[in-house]
């Protein structure tokens, strides 16, 4: 799944999500740094998170890997008052999205750095797509 996709997708989701007040994309809130991400308001607090997309192994730009569907990530709920990450990434696991085969927390790693908070989401055809908090 291309960030771009990617992006539309979260924020889907995360609009629907409990306790959101707000979900846009950052270009929407003026953002013009990143190409890809969204800046959301839950429980009265904002966070703006980038998108980057790797390529499947092979893959070349202008001619995207076919989506692969498989047995949806695994994934554990979290509630917004917890690690930023880690409730995003429970959002995103809990589409349940039959393209998406994993999905990496990074607070959720040993010796993890609560100042570098974000996911790995790996798809199903190999690409992935990496979210990190601005």
């Amino acid at each position: 799944m291309s960030p771009e996709i990617f992006q539309d997708y979260a924020l889907d989701l995360v609009k629907n999500a409990r306790g959101v007040q707000q979900a846009q994309t950052l270009e929407a809130v003026g953002e013009h740094r990143y190409r890809y991400g969204i800046a959301v308001t839950v429980d009265g607090r904002e966070s703006r998170w980038q998108f980057v997309g790797q390529l499947a192994e092979g893959e070349k730009h202008g001619t995207p890997a076919a989506p692969v569907e498989g047995q949806p990530a695994a994934y554990t709920a979290v509630d917004s008052g917890g690690f930023a990450d880690a409730w995003l990434a429970s959002v995103i696991g809990a589409g349940q999205s039959p393209q998406i085969e994993r999905i990496d927390v990074w607070s959720a790693r040993e010796r993890a750095d609560p100042k570098n908070l974000g996911f790995m989401v790996r798809f199903h055809n190999g690409q992935r797509v990496f979210v990190r908090k601005i």
